[in-house]
């Protein structure tokens, strides 16, 4: 059965007009751009979000820019992340290593590691004699 269109219709239909019973083309064309849409946006949010633990991964402060990155993500409060991405871009002095190293030093000083060496240490010496006694 051939499908006849009303005598007082357009003769030049737009593309997107479908006919009864077929698919709509232009819907689905859009479903797919709007899922698209979504999922490169998501994808850019949780990128974006994660830049201070990127920026800060083999610094010291990691954890806490870590935790500041998973407070801000669970409580939508972004004074968190802004903290996490300023922690991240400073670098901390290492006041670590030198003081690791000062207490070896002393550490080797005080106490050797060496082998145990049998000390022979020498005898109280007894109180002198009083004279006259």
């Amino acid at each position: 059965m051939a499908v006849s269109t009303h005598p007082s219709a357009s003769h030049d239909l737009p593309w997107f007009l479908t006919a009864p019973g077929q698919s709509d083309t232009l819907m689905t064309l859009t479903t797919i751009v709007v899922v698209m849409t979504i999922l490169g946006l998501g994808v850019l949010f949780f990128r974006l979000h994660s830049l201070p633990e990127r920026l800060g991964h083999k610094k010291l402060q990691f954890e806490i820019v870590a935790v500041l990155g998973l407070l801000s993500l669970l409580t939508h409060i972004h004074a968190f992340w802004v903290a996490g991405l300023l922690l991240a871009l400073i670098d901390l002095p290492d006041f670590q290593t030198p003081l690791k190293r000062i207490a070896n030093a002393l550490e080797e000083r005080v106490a050797p590691q060496g082998p145990a060496k049998d000390v022979v240490r020498p005898a109280p010496a007894s109180p002198p004699d009083e004279p006259g006694a």
